[in-house]
């Protein structure tokens, strides 16, 4: 029987595999042992010891029940989500813990509509075409929209933060999902304008080199008035509380909301889009 030897210090996958593995041996239990316990198969159980596949919420539970980890230090399911915010963009996991207690969310983004405005089903389908392309599993997916859909719970709380967002152009012209998840998010954009705590603006192409933010950014300001701005491109994130730093950001975005699309001119934007979904 070839026994794949295992190098824990490789990863943090590699090392949640690695102590799977030991855990399992302890017992004395076989993968087959295991995999009857966690309702899954035991090739699906080897993949994960060996780091071939990433494990899951869900999976981390049923590793919990079957070891009687629930609810302790040694769960599998604390060291998944350890794992998980490893993998998110640096400063991602950090931002979105005082995302959910800002009392004022400022946004801008480029090409897609930020998670915060997103409908289910637009973001079932990106997470969707995340999994076509290889990039994450099915679970994955899965849990990539729950946390879409927790973001959003976060903020809908009693006395909840004012959320101003500006949306490149782009990010309602790029069809996703096909017309009728197209007009449901569209429908969604014209809602959350119509809130009292909520201001929505369109930077149209035709403003050119005046858009003074070339990258999504996310800005917080807290109840003592403190200011964190969190930013990203494909590759990496950078979550910021330097005031120095983070002041000149909310300038740049205050000049792109003067040179943006009124509330009311955007959301008349969308309903002209929207008619004319394709």
């Amino acid at each position: 029987m070839n026994r794949k030897e295992l190098n824990p210090g490789r990863s943090p996958q590699a090392a949640f595999g690695a102590r799977l593995r030991s855990t399992r041996e302890a017992r004395s239990w076989t993968q087959e042992d295991l995999a009857e316990r966690t309702g899954y198969s035991s090739k699906h159980i080897s993949a994960a010891e060996t780091g071939r596949k990433p494990p899951t919420l869900r999976f981390s539970r049923n590793l919990d029940l079957a070891f009687g980890f629930e609810g302790t230090s040694e769960a599998f399911e604390r060291a998944y989500r350890e794992l998980r915010n490893g993998v998110l963009l640096e400063g991602f996991p950090e931002y979105v813990e005082y995302e959910a207690q800002a009392v004022e969310i400022r946004l801008y983004q480029i090409g897609i509509i930020p998670g915060l405005l997103q409908t289910p089903e637009y973001a079932q389908v990106l997470a969707d075409a995340a999994v076509q392309r290889g990039a994450i599993e099915s679970e994955l997916a899965e849990e990539r929209v729950a946390f879409v859909a927790q973001r959003q719970h976060a903020i809908a709380r009693p006395r909840g933060p004012i959320v101003i967002v500006v949306l490149d152009e782009s990010c309602i012209r790029r069809l996703v999902g096909g017309r009728k998840v197209m007009e449901g998010q569209l429908d969604k954009l014209i809602e959350f304008a119509e809130r009292p705590n909520t201001v929505l603006q369109i930077a149209p192409f035709a403003i050119g080199e005046r858009r003074a933010i070339n990258l999504p950014v996310n800005l917080l300001t807290m109840a003592d008035r403190s200011l964190m701005a969190y930013a990203e491109s494909q590759m990496q994130g950078h979550f910021d509380r330097h005031i120095p730093s983070v002041v000149p950001q909310l300038t740049a975005y205050h000049q792109l909301q003067a040179v943006s699309a009124s509330q009311a001119e955007s959301v008349a934007m969308i309903h002209e889009l929207r008619k004319g979904t394709p």
